[in-house]
């Protein structure tokens, strides 16, 4: 969906669709530019435009490249990577909620609901073919289902707090200060399955799809969203793991060809699979759609901090020692997953080996490097500004080597044998399988499959009630006497303190005040 974007912004220079005052956050959508919002729904290219702002968001910072990912930062797989005070007190658990860094995902997350509902509202009602009205409706309720469930889980629960308001099409236009929490996020949960229930319905295969049409929503990813919300939803009502299992094998069984990237070559087959080569292919589920103009700067966020003198890299998000002693000696994607002192890689076209004078583990995540490594990449492989840092790789949100762990994980919890699915993710790593596997060994294969992604470890470590335990523990780098040598001895450090994780109402952050003021909601207790 490349070319999309260049309609996208004339799009929204004319009629500014989710620019909002903070006083009605959920409600407001008066035109700011010449084309006034009753007059914009008649034709199809404004329904197509309409339905290609719903995408803008994906590639915010603020969204998926470091606006979720401060949070998913908190788990133990990682540390800031740069002396930072505020990243640093959004790890500790020391919010308020405004913090530059995290205080724009649930206000950007309602602009984008805001945009599906309008979708949904006019387009029924338009002239235009019914195939068209299919394709925008079920990318419309997608990205509001997708929306809704990264909100839900992250700032509503089944306790004190309830879930987070539904703004549908129907009540959109109601006053800003007439919204209301439900009484729990399973109504949350509910309403995200009907919306993604409905565009898998309306929506094609991928196979199906042109090649212009790459990055919009398609059947597999409703499917997938609708088994991952279930599992969430599991925690709340162990009934829910048996619809986990009967949406992953709705994903397997589409008729996409859903399948690992598997040629019997571990390390080859990991270290590509996650490169821009694999961008469209069998495991991709869901991604931010990026290049060398846009997309996640997750690539860039995570690179070595200002990239050894050829590029911009920011430093954050620097893996643990205690991450990398998780996976096991022969495990092929250890190697591809994080780069330590004396690794060789390629960068620009080089064979280097690692050192860091900035990390402040002694470690990099390397799943994100392979467009670095290219010759005269800047321009071609990665964005020609630092200030930007994408690439060609799409940076993935949902694989389908979660489809299979998710299954594993369901029928496991339910009493029953998940080894099949869970030694399908091992065997293309190089293990040998396991035999009657525990949830312990879902927690393990999850942590090393999915580390530095946006699987969310983090919010695994809350579901399963975890958290306070592993939070309660310091985590440990490597400190290297010359870090300028990569050949130079270490010693195993404390890096990162350990947390006091209150589970009574850390599981939940802190909705921003900016909404809590316009919407006159309530806050998440304790923050």
């Amino acid at each position: 969906m490349k070319n999309t974007y260049i309609k996208l912004i004339a799009f929204i220079v004319s009629i500014q669709m989710g620019i909002v005052s903070c006083s009605d956050d959920f409600t407001n959508l008066d035109p700011l530019g010449s084309t006034s919002y009753e007059h914009f729904w008649k034709t199809e290219q404004d329904a197509i435009e309409a339905t290609n702002s719903m995408y803008e968001y994906m590639r915010a910072e603020e969204m998926f490249a470091r606006g979720f990912f401060w949070y998913i930062n908190a788990s133990d797989d990682m540390v800031t990577g740069r002396l930072n005070a505020t990243a640093d007190n959004i790890k500790n658990f020391n919010v308020t909620g405004d913090e530059g860094y995290t205080s724009k995902m649930y206000k950007q997350g309602y602009k984008v609901i805001r945009r599906a509902n309008d979708v949904i509202l006019n387009v029924p009602q338009m002239n235009i073919s019914q195939s068209t009205k299919n394709r925008l409706l079920g990318e419309a309720y997608f990205m509001r289902g997708f929306h809704y469930f990264w909100l839900a889980h992250t700032y509503g629960d089944n306790g004190t707090n309830g879930g987070i308001p539904i703004v549908t099409e129907e009540n959109m236009n109601n006053e800003a200060g007439s919204y209301e929490r439900p009484q729990s996020v399973i109504e949350n949960y509910e309403f995200v399955v009907e919306d993604l229930k409905r565009a898998a319905d309306l929506l094609p295969l991928f196979t199906e799809m042109g090649e212009g049409d790459y990055g919009r929503a398609h059947k597999d990813a409703a499917l997938a969203y609708i088994a991952k919300t279930y599992l969430y939803w599991a925690q709340y009502d162990s009934s829910k793991y048996a619809d986990v299992v009967t949406y992953c094998d709705a994903v397997t069984n589409s008729g996409s060809g859903r399948a690992l990237i598997d040629t019997d070559n571990p390390k080859k087959d990991f270290r590509l699979l996650h490169s821009h080569l694999n961008n469209w292919t069998s495991e991709y589920i869901w991604s931010v759609d990026s290049g060398v103009e846009g997309g996640s700067i997750l690539p860039g966020v995570m690179l070595e901090n200002k990239g050894w003198g050829l590029y911009n890299g920011w430093g954050y998000y620097t893996p643990t020692q205690d991450l990398y002693n998780e996976f096991e000696t022969n495990d092929a994607r250890r190697e591809v997953t994080i780069l330590k002192f004396g690794d060789e890689f390629q960068f620009f076209g080089e064979t280097r080996k690692y050192q860091s004078e900035n990390s402040l583990s002694g470690f990099q995540f390397n799943k994100y490097m392979y467009e670095y490594g290219m010759e005269n990449p800047v321009g071609n492989s990665i964005n020609s500004n630092g200030n930007a840092p994408t690439t060609l790789y799409n940076v993935p949100v949902m694989r389908y080597a979660e489809i299979l762990l998710m299954k594993s994980e369901a029928l496991i919890q339910q009493g029953g044998n998940g080894d099949a699915d869970l030694n399908r993710v091992r065997e293309r790593a190089g293990l040998a399988p396991v035999a009657n596997a525990t949830l312990e060994d879902i927690k393990h294969e999850r942590r090393v499959e999915f580390a530095g992604e946006f699987a969310n470890r983090h919010y695994d470590l809350v579901r399963w009630g975890d958290a306070a335990e592993v939070y309660s523990k310091p985590l440990y780098g490597r400190i290297h006497s010359d870090r300028s040598n990569p050949d130079s001895d270490y010693t195993v450090e404390q890096v990162w303190q350990a947390r006091n994780f209150d589970p009574s109402y850390m599981h939940v952050w802190p909705i921003p005040n900016e909404a809590i003021i316009s919407s006159g909601i309530k806050q998440n207790t304790g923050w």
